[in-house]
């Protein structure tokens, strides 16, 4: 259940194995939903299109009060996307937490670009598909965009 109180000890944990992302304030499961890794694997290489394993933070925010389905090229908003919309593009919708790596193996994380976002690809929810990144439906990304503050930790497990 999740309480208007704030997060004390918020942290986020993204298990690749189970395609699941959890929001966790201390030993409290707050939120769990269905995300989306990358369909490349695991790496840390820049141009890999692979999500990184490791300790992580979220240096930055975007989008704070964007509509649902707010195409963002550069961060910026630059459109409106809906279901309706057919496109083969990989979009970048509704809000960006930008991870910065706080490990040696993963300390090129912030230039690679690696976000947790919301996606146009929702029937690929739950399984790898992504091109680096770490997407969750566009509802599940505004409430969790809506709970975390900048500096929360991440956890991208295998």
């Amino acid at each position: 259940m999740i309480t208007s109180e704030p997060l004390l000890r918020p942290r986020i944990e993204v298990s690749v194995g189970t395609q699941h992302l959890a929001l966790w304030n201390g030993f409290h499961q707050v939120k769990s939903w269905p995300c989306s890794t990358s369909k490349f694997g695991l790496g840390y290489t820049e141009g890999s299109n692979k999500t990184p394993l490791g300790g992580f933070v979220i240096r930055e925010k975007h989008g704070h009060g964007a509509p649902a389905g707010t195409i963002f090229k550069s961060r910026e908003p630059v459109g409106l996307w809906t279901p309706e919309i057919e496109t083969a593009d990989d979009l970048i919708l509704s809000r960006i937490l930008w991870l910065e790596g706080v490990e040696k193996r993963n300390a090129n994380t912030y230039k690679r670009y690696i976000y947790i976002h919301g996606t146009n690809d929702v029937r690929h929810i739950g399984r790898p598909a992504s091109h680096g990144c770490v997407r969750l439906a566009n509802e599940s990304v505004i409430e969790l965009f809506d709970l975390v503050t900048v500096g929360t930790s991440v956890w991208i497990t295998e």
